[in-house]
C-alpha cells in the first residue's frame, strides 16, 4: 500500500537531488549540442524567428506589435500569432548581459540559459510529484527520466527557445495543482496554468478540455468536489482575460483560430457562470449535474459556432491556403498524427508514456483515500495526453512529461523485483526489457554501433519527397553555413531575397535583407507565392519576382524543402536551380569557399 508523504513543497534534500540531476543533464546537453551552439544552428526555424522577434522588441518595436516587417515587406509585413510571454525571459537575459559581454554573446547566452532554466523548472515540478507521493529515489529517477524521453529533451535542449518548453511547464503546474490541500487554491493553480498555456499557444486547448473533463468526473462522483472545479474554471476565465489584455491589448479584438481571442474568453466565462450557479444548488441529483455540465459545454461550443464556425470546424489552420496546406502543413511531420511518423519516432512518442500510464493505473489500484482519487485522475490525464499525441505527434512531449512520475515509480519497482531474480540470464533479459521501456530505440542504436555501414544505408533509402520542410531540414542546415556568408549578404544593397521557407528566417537573422515568406501560416499568401514560384517555370518565376521587386535568390541545395519542390515539379524553377541549368536572368554572387549556400542577383528587367 502506498504511504502518504504530504511533505513541504521544496525542502533542502529535494532541491539538492533535483539540482544535481539538472546539473548533470545540462552538462551532457551542452556537450551533445556544442557543435550546434558554437555554429548557432537552431534545431528549428521557429527558434530563429523567436530570436528575431525578441531582437525587434529590444530594438524598440511596440509590445503589442507582433508584425515581422521584413517578411513580405512589400505587403506591410506578416503578423505573428506568438505570445510575448515567451519573449520576456529571453529579452531579460539579453538586456542583463549585453552591458557585460555585448549583444551577440548575450544572445548566445540567452539561447543556453533560457532552455536550461526551463528544463530545471520542469524537473522541479515533475520531481515534486514524486517527492510528495513516493520517496527520494523515485524523485531523482523522475528528474532523470525527463532527459531520457527524446520528445521532451528536444523541446528543452539548448537553442530551443520557442514556446514548446513553457507549454510543458504549464502542463506540470496544472498536474501539481491536483495535489493541493486546499481545493480553492488547487483549482486556481490549475486554471491559471492552463490559461497561461493557452495564452502561449492554443495547442493546449485539447489537454485543457481533458483536464476539465477529469475535474467534472470528480464532481460527478462527489458533489463536494465542485469547489475545485468552479475555482479552476473561474481562474481559467480570469487569467485568460488578464493575459489577453497584457499581451494583445484592446486594439486587436479580431477572432483568430490560432490564438486565444475574445470569443474563447467568452466561452470560458460562460462555462464559469453556469458551473458557479450549478454549485450553489448542490447537493443535486446526478442527472441535474450532467445536465449542467452539458449546458456549460454545449453553450460554450454554440458561442464558438456562432462567432467563428471556421475555427470550430477547421482549428488553427482553418483558413490556410490549399496549396500551402498541401506542400507545407501536411509535410510538417511533427504536426501530423503519429502514424505519419517513422517507426523509430513512433516508438519514442508512444512506448514511454504507455509505461507511465501502466504505472499510474497500478498506483491507483494500490492506493487509498485521496491518493486513490489523485492517481485515478492522474491516469486519466496521462491517457488523454497519449490520445492527443496520437493525433498531433509533437504533443508527445506533454505525454512523456506528465507520465514521468509514475514511470519512475514503475521503473523503481521493477528494479526492486529484479533483486530477487537469481538466474543471470533471466536477470540480463529483464534488464534489457527495462532499458527498452525507457529507451525504446535502444536496439536500433546498438545495431548502428555494431553495423554502422548497414545502418547508414538503411537511413539513406528514404525517398526525399516523403520528408517535410520543417521535419528534417535542420539536420543538414549546418552544411549551408548561412552565418559564414553574413558578410557577403550584408555587403549587398538591401532588398528582398527569394528563398525557401526554411532558410528564410536564417537570412533575416544574419542580414539586413527581407524575404517574401517564412514557414508561419499567417503569411500564407506569400507562402503560396514562394511555393508556386518554386514549382512554376523559370520564366514564370522571372515575371513574378521582377514584378514583385525581389532583388536576390538564395538556396541551400542539400535541404529537403527545395528537393521536395524539384521532385514534384521536375521542370520547375527550383529544379532548374538544383540541376544548375542556365537561367539568363540570374547573375551568380560568389560566397565563401566551403559553403553550399548559393546566391544570385536578379537582373533588372
Amino acid at each position: 500500500m502506498l504511504e502518504e508523504r504530504r511533505q513541504a513543497a521544496f525542502p533542502g534534500e529535494f532541491l539538492a537531488r533535483v539540482g544535481a540531476a539538472w546539473f548533470v543533464c545540462c552538462v551532457l546537453l551542452l556537450m551533445v549540442n556544442w557543435s550546434a551552439i558554437s555554429n548557432l544552428h537552431f534545431p528549428d526555424p521557429d527558434d530563429t524567428m523567436r530570436l528575431i522577434q525578441v531582437r525587434d522588441l529590444i530594438a524598440g518595436q511596440a509590445w503589442y506589435d507582433l508584425t515581422q516587417y521584413r517578411v513580405d515587406a512589400f505587403g506591410g509585413g506578416v503578423p505573428m500569432h506568438w505570445s510575448r510571454l515567451v519573449d520576456i525571459p529571453i529579452a531579460l537575459v539579453i538586456l542583463a548581459l549585453t552591458p557585460l559581454v555585448g549583444a551577440q554573446d548575450a544572445s548566445l547566452a540567452a539561447l543556453i540559459i533560457v532552455p536550461s532554466a526551463t528544463l530545471g523548472i520542469a524537473m522541479l515540478l515533475a520531481a515534486r510529484i514524486a517527492w510528495r507521493q513516493f520517496g527520494p529515489q523515485e524523485t531523482t529517477l523522475t528528474a532523470l527520466v525527463l532527459v531520457v524521453c527524446v520528445p521532451v529533451v528536444f523541446q528543452l535542449a539548448p537553442l530551443r527557445i520557442d514556446h514548446h518548453g513553457w507549454q510543458l511547464v504549464c502542463a506540470l503546474v496544472a498536474m501539481n495543482g491536483l495535489m493541493a490541500r486546499n481545493p480553492i487554491a488547487g483549482g486556481a493553480i490549475i486554471g491559471a496554468s492552463l490559461g497561461t498555456w493557452l495564452s502561449i499557444s492554443i495547442e493546449g486547448l485539447p489537454f485543457s478540455a481533458a483536464f476539465f473533463a477529469v475535474l467534472a468526473w470528480r464532481w460527478l462522483r462527489d458533489p463536494r468536489q465542485n469547489v475545485i472545479v468552479v475555482s479552476a474554471i473561474l481562474s481559467l476565465a480570469a487569467s485568460s482575460a488578464v493575459l489577453f489584455g497584457a499581451t494583445r491589448g484592446l486594439g486587436d479584438l479580431v477572432t483568430y483560430c490560432d490564438a486565444i481571442s475574445p470569443v474563447h474568453i467568452a466561452m470560458f466565462a460562460f462555462g464559469a457562470v453556469v458551473l458557479a450557479v450549478l454549485a450553489r444548488f448542490e447537493p443535486l441529483p446526478i442527472g441535474f449535474r450532467l445536465g449542467g455540465f452539458a449546458f456549460a459545454g454545449l453553450g460554450a461550443l454554440a458561442l464558438l459556432f456562432a462567432v467563428a464556425p471556421q475555427c470550430a470546424i477547421g482549428g488553427g489552420f482553418a483558413e490556410l491556403d490549399p496549396l500551402v496546406a498541401e506542400y507545407w502543413h501536411v509535410r510538417v511531420k511533427e504536426g501530423m498524427p503519429v502514424w505519419h511518423q517513422k517507426g523509430l519516432a513512433i516508438l519514442q512518442y508512444a512506448v514511454t508514456p504507455f509505461v507511465g500510464l501502466y504505472g499510474a493505473i497500478r498506483l491507483a489500484q494500490t492506493s487509498s483515500g485521496w491518493q486513490r482519487q489523485f492517481w485515478s485522475d492522474f491516469a486519466l490525464l496521462v491517457g488523454a495526453a497519449i490520445l492527443i499525441s496520437l493525433l498531433v505527434a509533437r504533443a508527445g512531449a506533454v505525454a512523456c512529461l506528465v507520465a514521468a512520475p509514475p514511470l519512475a515509480w514503475q521503473f523503481n519497482r521493477w528494479l526492486v523485483t529484479l533483486r530477487d531474480v537469481k538466474r543471470p540470464l533471466s536477470r540480463g533479459v529483464a534488464l534489457i526489457a527495462i532499458a527498452c521501456a525507457l529507451l525504446p530505440t535502444l536496439p536500433y542504436s546498438v545495431s548502428t554501433l555494431i553495423m554502422p555501414a548497414q545502418a547508414g544505408t538503411q537511413g539513406a533509402v528514404t525517398a526525399p519527397g516523403t520528408l517535410g520542410p520543417n521535419a528534417m531540414a535542420h539536420l543538414k542546415l549546418s552544411n549551408c553555413r548561412i552565418s559564414d556568408s553574413a558578410d557577403v549578404l550584408n555587403g549587398l544593397e538591401p532588398g528582398e531575397v527569394f528563398a525557401p521557407l526554411d532558410i528564410a528566417p536564417r537570412i533575416l537573422l544574419v542580414s539586413h535583407h527581407s524575404v517574401p515568406a517564412t514557414g508561419h501560416h499567417r503569411g500564407d499568401t506569400t507562402m503560396r507565392l514562394v511555393i508556386a514560384t518554386a514549382m512554376g517555370t523559370s520564366e514564370e518565376a522571372r515575371e513574378t519576382l521582377q514584378a514583385r521587386g525581389s532583388r536576390y535568390v538564395a538556396l541551400c541545395p542539400n535541404l529537403i524543402e527545395p528537393t521536395n519542390y524539384a521532385i514534384d515539379a521536375p521542370s520547375g524553377f527550383m529544379a532548374d536551380l538544383l540541376n544548375e541549368r542556365e537561367i539568363d536572368w540570374l547573375e551568380p554572387i560568389p560566397v565563401i569557399n566551403g559553403s553550399t549556400l548559393r546566391l544570385w542577383r536578379i537582373k533588372p528587367e
